[in-house]
């Protein structure tokens, strides 16, 4: 089965370069999100974490500063410092990760499933009190921290 990606909560994550094929353990993924896409507000322990907007206009806050970003411009959320997103435009947002680690990029295969298409996985309501509980025993895995509630 060709895979398109990985389904990520409600994103669509592509693997650009894996941390497993470099040295360094770099990592550079592709997020789609729908607009208010949010994860909550966490912490990397062992990797920096670089954004670039692709598409899209995004709330950021970092160490309890506020930024707003729009396509073409770029944002470091290094490590040990809480950060969050939120997709601000009406249709949606697409941007890369670049993680000087790969603790995030196998947090993302761990619980996400292989996207069936180059879309948008389809929405579904909270997660269950199961799912939440299996995010936070992988973050907690993979060096990720969560510290609050994501941005609304």
């Amino acid at each position: 089965m060709k895979t398109h990606g990985f389904w990520f909560l409600n994103t669509l994550v592509k693997i650009r370069i894996s941390g497993d094929d470099n040295a360094d353990h770099i990592s550079v993924l592709e997020h789609h999100a729908p607009h208010g896409d949010s994860p909550p507000l966490h912490i990397h322990h062992t990797e920096d974490e670089i954004f670039v907007v692709l598409e899209g206009v995004f709330r950021f806050v970092i160490g309890g500063d506020e930024h707003q970003l729009q396509a073409g411009e770029t944002i470091l959320a290094p490590k040990g410092i809480p950060h969050a997103y939120r997709v601000e435009s009406t249709s949606g947002g697409k941007w890369l990760t670049m993680t000087t680690g790969h603790d995030f990029e196998n947090f993302v295969k761990a619980v996400s499933r292989p996207a069936e298409m180059d879309s948008l996985p389809e929405r579904h309501g909270p997660p269950t009190e199961e799912f939440k509980a299996e995010l936070s025993s992988q973050s907690s895995r993979h060096n990720i921290e969560i510290v609050g509630p994501p941005l609304h």
